[in-house]
């Protein structure tokens, strides 16, 4: 499987470097940012274990983590409606809160629990568990004409992923069974005759969930 190393900045459309996007982000002449009071958070988002999967947005400081949960799922994670965390400086924030274990609610605004340089943690799926990273990269105080609670800054590119059976095509499904074993990523051709047959294939798309579960993208 090759390496993302590169995104698209959803601004100007430019591809950009991992390494770079951050500082790209911040002074891209297509943003349009204005003077104001509001606080904004520029967050980075990558899967903990592939690092390849990656998101940049920007997060008014008036949105709630539940609103972070709703626009990672929909972008990234949603398959079942399986419950789903936060880990914040030790707390958790869950989406369907048990108080028993002192879990707290995630119907609190961002500007109460993040700040410049924060990291913390995402979780989806107690089961099958995608567990992503975040990182508070910037904070800048402004406003927006459409005030918009998340937006999508840059995304990674989509990792290019040849078939493991013919190894020469691009995989466009992966087998949930065999994926642990380093197979089981198919091209159309090789999935036609794959041993465990069509009901195990899921669509390859560009997110971390790729093959888990019964997330379709």
């Amino acid at each position: 499987m090759g390496k993302t190393t590169k995104g698209i900045c959803t601004s100007c459309e430019k591809e950009v470097g991992k390494s770079a996007i951050g500082k790209h982000l911040q002074t891209c002449p297509k943003r349009v940012l204005q003077d104001g009071n509001n606080r904004y958070f520029l967050i980075r988002v990558q899967d903990r274990y592939l690092p390849k999967y990656w998101l940049y947005l920007e997060a008014s400081a008036d949105a709630t983590l539940t609103d972070l949960d709703h626009f990672l799922r929909d972008l990234w994670l949603e398959c079942c409606g399986h419950l789903s965390l936060f880990i914040v400086r030790d707390r958790t924030y869950g989406s369907s809160p048990d108080e028993e274990f002192g879990d707290k609610s995630m119907q609190i605004r961002l500007g109460k629990v993040l700040k410049k340089d924060l990291s913390f943690l995402h979780e989806y799926d107690m089961g099958s568990t995608t567990e992503l990273s975040l990182k508070v990269v910037e904070e800048r105080l402004g406003t927006k004409p459409d005030s918009p609670g998340i937006e999508l800054l840059a995304r990674n590119v989509a990792p290019d992923i040849s078939c493991t059976e013919c190894g020469d095509a691009e995989a466009e499904y992966i087998c949930s069974e065999c994926q642990y074993e380093e197979s089981g990523w198919l091209c159309d051709t090789c999935a036609e005759n794959h041993k465990c047959g069509e009901d195990m294939l899921l669509p390859v798309v560009n997110s971390p969930r790729t093959g888990v579960c019964g997330f379709m993208g």
